[in-house]
């Protein structure tokens, strides 16, 4: 990666918004800023909503790379006892939808385990390259 930035942002649903507005910034003048707001927002989603990060005190950080011909999005957050994973859209299961969004837009994704975490990131293609 030829370019990397992060921030981290407290545990709360209402910083959603500014890690979108983060992820935008940096995305606007060199890739698909749609697509990665969306990304960043349902995985910072997801982070506090099933993970620690929105445990009180929690936080979530984003991590946004550029190499050559895409851009990658990462969130990482502080773990939980439900592992990230796609859901059939027919499944009555709640969640799980996102991730198939964000299938659909990326490039490729997945998910790495830390001891005290994981992150979940998804690669965009972009024309910056």
């Amino acid at each position: 990666m030829r370019t990397k930035w992060c921030r981290a942002f407290p545990g709360l649903a209402e910083q959603v918004v500014q890690a979108r507005h983060f992820v935008a910034a940096l995305v606007a003048e060199k890739g698909p800023v749609d697509d990665a707001t969306l990304v960043v927002s349902e995985l910072a989603t997801n982070a506090v909503r099933h993970t620690l990060s929105g445990a009180e005190g929690g936080w979530f950080l984003v991590v946004v790379g550029f190499g050559d011909g895409f851009v990658r999005i990462e969130v990482v957050d502080q773990g939980g006892e439900r592992v990230p994973h796609l859901c059939d859209v027919t499944s009555q299961e709640e969640g799980g939808r996102g991730l198939l969004l964000i299938a659909a837009c990326a490039k490729d994704w997945g998910v790495r385990n830390w001891p005290d975490g994981r992150s979940v990131w998804a690669e965009l293609a972009w024309e910056g390259a």
